[in-house]
């Protein structure tokens, strides 16, 4: 930090504190027991004092200049040992910068690896800076909170000097420009931009003048809201909601979505011994070639849609079920797999050249394998058909047009933040054994990129975002099996 402060300018202070999922528990003579979310780590031969400061820290921020203070005459002799103990538990230090005025920090940054490194170097004079491009910002406990997927911390910028400077680091700016942007001391900017850097959420630019991240090819792959969200998927409640049991408020929602509008029809079902005794082999069906096959005109039966259906998503039973560590619940048995048997998904068939059922869109209802027609509005129809024929690189709208829904509140209710990664992992899992069971009939069934905007989630009247669509799967004759 500069050393030098003209009088009248206010300093910042350094605060230290532990997470707030941190519990510290004594041990046998100077042994500390420091429980964190990165697991439990066995302190050896801590001192009193160095005891003490950390039960201070596990309250809230503190600078070292107090505990000095405190300690009298033996702050030298655990200095050392307190900083030591602090590198060890990195994963749980927070870091704030406070100016000193009794009002608390101006931002604190909040580590989300287990072993970051947080330096807070002094920025070099006329150094450029500016907010990484992966960087995003948000409302967050009445503050706002700045994060990177790259970044090994989050920043909460919790009082208006901070917000000022972090918003003014859209583009390549130096600490004095943004100074004067702000209307803030230079010194005070220099000090909260060094930790913005250090969380890693601010970038600095080399001695000529380039930042790293504009050049760096792996990085270029990556949008920034794919990178986010894969490195939030991956982890289960750290940086989630602030309240942890919010998703099982309420009831348990049913582990199928019932549907009471609209005429239904119930569906063939054939025989289970039959199938396995005529069905070609597992490995036939994964060694056949899998590309986007061109497909005919060809009406497909209502027989053959009852029979997709039923080999590749029907409910086979329900019963309890139990995640180590979660609640029980109602779970079904399906032809596809599922965390905890939990089977968000949805399906809705969109049918184009079907002869039996007409043209319209329909819910499959897994448990009593019936389609319900929810929109028989064609020029609906043909909007979602035309979308799936642009991303199959057809020219043909297709017979038949899967779309996959999930419930959100029904994987949540168990799995929380890690629910929508997870349904993602459900859709691949389905689409698999929708591909198997099309072509075990002499049929094509193949994923469709739709990028529909929300025109998908108004023609199924999803109540959007408690039911969010998730995938497409056009079924058909493939071009080789006209005559079937």
């Amino acid at each position: 930090m500069p050393a030098y402060r003209p009088e009248g300018i206010p300093e910042t202070v350094r605060l230290w504190s532990l997470t707030e999922d941190t519990l510290l528990e004594a041990g046998d003579d100077d042994t500390l027991v420091a429980i964190t979310w990165w697991g439990e780590y066995e302190l050896a031969d801590v001192p009193r004092p160095v005891r003490e400061s950390l039960g201070r820290m596990a309250l809230g921020p503190i600078s070292m200049g107090n505990l000095a203070t405190s300690a009298g005459n033996g702050a030298e002799a655990w200095a050392g040992t307190l900083r030591k103990v602090l590198n060890q538990l990195s994963g749980s230090v927070v870091h704030s910068l406070a100016l000193n005025d009794g009002r608390g920090p101006l931002l604190s940054a909040i580590p989300v690896t287990q072993a970051p490194v947080f330096p807070a170097d002094a920025v070099p004079p006329g150094r450029l800076i500016k907010l990484s491009r992966y960087s995003a910002m948000r409302p967050d406990g009445g503050g706002l909170l700045l994060e990177s997927p790259r970044a090994r911390y989050r920043v909460a910028l919790l009082r208006p000097p901070a917000v000022a400077v972090a918003s003014s680091l859209a583009g390549p700016v130096t600490v004095a420009q943004v100074a004067e942007t702000c209307g803030l001391p230079e010194v005070v900017v220099a000090d909260v931009v060094a930790y913005l850097v250090a969380a890693g959420v601010v970038l600095l630019a080399d001695d000529w003048a380039e930042f790293a991240e504009d050049t760096d090819t792996d990085l270029a792959v990556w949008s920034p809201d794919d990178l986010l969200f894969h490195a939030r998927s991956r982890t289960w409640l750290k940086g989630g909601p602030p309240d942890p049991e919010a998703h099982r408020a309420g009831a348990e929602p049913p582990v199928v979505k019932q549907i009471t509008a609209g005429p239904t029809f119930p569906l063939h079902r054939p025989d289970p011994a039959v199938l396995k005794a005529t069905d070609p082999t597992l490995a036939t069906l994964l060694e056949h070639d899998h590309r986007c096959p061109e497909v005919t005109e060809r009406a497909l039966s209502a027989e053959q849609v009852g029979e997709f259906l039923f080999r590749a998503a029907r409910v086979r039973s329900i019963g309890p079920a139990y995640l180590p560590g979660g609640p029980g619940h109602e779970a079904s048995q399906r032809p596809y797999f599922s965390v905890a048997c939990l089977y968000e998904l949805e399906i809705y068939v969109g049918i184009n050249r079907c002869a039996d059922l007409a043209r319209g869109i329909y819910h499959y209802d897994p448990l009593w394998h019936t389609l319900t027609l929810i929109n028989d509005d064609l020029g609906v129809l043909d909007g979602m058909l035309d979308l799936a024929m642009v991303g199959a690189g057809s020219h043909r709208r297709p017979s038949v047009l899967l779309t996959m829904t999930a419930r959100m509140s029904r994987i949540a209710w168990v799995l929380g933040s890690a629910a929508y990664a997870t349904t993602l992992v459900h859709v691949g899992a389905l689409q698999q054994v929708l591909y198997l069971a099309a072509k075990a009939m002499g049929l094509a069934a193949h994923a469709v990129p739709v990028d529909a905007g929300d025109r998908v989630d108004r023609s199924l009247k999803l109540e959007w975002p408690a039911e969010v669509s998730v995938g497409e799967c056009v079924l058909d004759f493939p071009l080789g099996n006209a005559s079937g």
